[in-house]
Parts: structure tokens; sequence; C-alpha cells
């Protein structure tokens, strides 16, 4: 109990983030290190649940070309399926003496061929049922190529954000104290500006009897830059205003916390506002650390050299 009153009497700002104040209601952290949200939606179908747009065009690259080459394996599958059970004496060109698999062979590549309009010409559909399922696949074709065209172009022209932050945060000596540190960097040939961060604590106290979660805003050394180019340490100065002040490394040990950070920036590219975020909980923060520099000057003094392999290493440092 005195441990809240401590922390509510020097927070400047007490927030409301959405999360509620119930810490029975929550569960883990609040964010998760990739910036999503750690929360899971019940009481709706999944159809309903999901947006498959959006799904698609946040998914990684691998699993987005994975389903779309098991799509084209399965629908050509299912004609070649169709067209066998029709009779493959209708797919003129293929040679009835071979035997089945042969037969399905051929009706599946007729299938692929029709699926992209290709049509080499060399099987061809003969009567109605097998020139109308032909036709009915070639449309669907079309749309299916077409939602694949729009899905790429939306992967590739989606404003993102490329930035790094270190794995953890610091509690490092700054101006005869200490203060929270963490930093980013960019990692792409990106040109960022008006980067601006805000800094959120959260964390589960006891008040009257009940665990409750409270938010606070953490000021910064410098929460605006005129310019991303090289890496940002973000420095929140744990002074007698701050809710960690005189905060132990055995605190950080037995509460149990989380600093949300959110930055957005402007992608002079894409020419938009770009947005992340990430969070620290309080065992990923370091007591008694400081962080490596990651930048020097080329060998020919004519450039700076950000060494990104550098973004999480720090020394272990002694603070009083």
């Amino acid at each position: 109990m005195a441990l809240f009153h401590r922390f509510n009497s020097r927070a400047k700002t007490l927030i409301n983030t959405g999360f509620g104040s119930s810490a029975s209601t929550t569960g883990g952290r609040f964010i998760n290190k990739d910036g999503s949200v750690n929360a899971t939606k019940k009481g709706i179908g999944i159809l309903d649940r999901i947006s498959w747009y959006h799904t698609m065009l946040d998914m990684s690259s691998w699993k987005f070309l994975s389903i779309l080459l098991l799509f084209y394996i399965s629908i050509n599958f299912v004609f070649a399926i169709l067209y066998f059970g029709i009779g493959i004496e209708h797919l003129n060109g293929i040679d009835t003496t071979d035997n089945e698999w042969v037969q399905f062979g051929q009706a599946y590549f007729f299938s692929a061929q029709t699926f992209t309009t290709v049509g080499y010409g060399h099987v061809s559909p003969v009567g109605f049922y097998t020139s109308a399922l032909s036709s009915a696949e070639a449309l669907m074709g079309l749309l299916s190529f077409a939602i694949a065209t729009g899905l790429f172009f939306g992967r590739f022209s989606k404003p993102a954000i490329y930035l790094k932050f270190s794995h953890n945060a610091i509690i490092a000596p700054f101006n005869n104290g200490k203060a929270l540190m963490f930093r980013l960097a960019p990692y792409k040939n990106t040109n960022y500006i008006d980067a601006e961060v805000s800094v959120t604590l959260g964390m589960r106290m006891e008040e009257n009897g009940m665990m409750t979660n409270k938010f606070f805003t953490l000021d910064l050394e410098y929460q605006k830059i005129n310019s991303l180019a090289l890496t940002w340490t973000l420095v929140h100065p744990i002074t007698s205003e701050s809710p960690l002040y005189e905060l132990t490394k055995s605190d950080y040990d037995s509460i149990i916390g989380e600093v949300i950070v959110i930055i957005k920036t402007f992608d002079d590219m894409f020419s938009t506002t770009v947005a992340t975020r990430t969070s620290y909980t309080f065992e990923e923060i370091i007591y008694g650390a400081k962080f490596k520099p990651m930048y020097n000057k080329s060998e020919d003094n004519q450039s700076t050299v950000l060494d990104l392999r550098l973004l999480n290493l720090f020394d272990a440092v002694i603070i009083d």
C-alpha cells in the first residue's frame, strides 16, 4: 500500500490506456515485443473476427507465398477430379489408352492451363459439361489472379516503419542520478523525420486490498526529434517526480510492471506518417548498464557507419 501511495504522489499524469484498472481481468504483458496487443478475442465466429485482407497483408512473405502456392495446387487438383469424373474421353488430346494416373496428370495440367488462361491447345474440352466446367474455371482463374495481384500490390505499397528496438531497456547513470533508457534505430534505406515517442508505465499494485492496474506517463529528455537517421536513445530521467523514483534492483525483480512505447514518424518516401510500438516488462529492464556506442566514422572519414549488430549490447555499470 505504501508503495502505491509513493508512485501515485510522484507521477505527474495518471492515464487510461484502455486496458482497464482491474488486474484480475488482464493476464500477461499488455503489448508484445512485436507491437501487437496481447489479447485473444472470443465470442464471435472466426470469419467475423478476422479481417483476411489485413491478415494476408501482415503475414510473413514465406507464409503468403505458401498460401498462394497451396491454393493454386489445390484448386487445380479439384478441377482435375471434376474433369476426370465427367470422363477423360471428353478431353480431346488425352490418350485414353494410358493408365489412369497418367490420364489424371494430363487432366491436372489441362486444368492449370485453363486456370491461367494459357491454353496451349494440346488438350481441348469436348461436350457441354466439360466446356462449361472449363469456362467456369477460366473465370475463377481471372478473378483469383486479380485478387492475388491486388494482394501483391497491397503488400509492396503498404506504408511500413522499419525500426528495430533494443531487446532490453536499462537503468543507467545519468546527470548525477539515473535514468531509464532504451534505444532504436532504422535498419533500411528510409528517411524518417519528425519522430515522436510516447512512453507509458503500467504496473500492478495493491489498492484497498485489491490488485489494480495503474498507468503513468513517463517524461522523456527528448520526446521529439527532427531527423531519425542513425540511432535514438530514449531517456526517462528518474527524478523525484518519476514513478520509478527510489526503486531498487530488487523492486524491478518483484514488481509486475511494463513500459509501453509508441513511436510515430514521417516517412518522406511514402509521404505519410507511420507508427509502431513495443514494450519492456520489468524482467526485460537491466539495472546497472550502459549501452555501447553504435556508430563511428568510416575509415576514409567521409561518412558515418551505423553497426546494427551493437543495438542490444551494453556494459554493466555500478549505480549508487
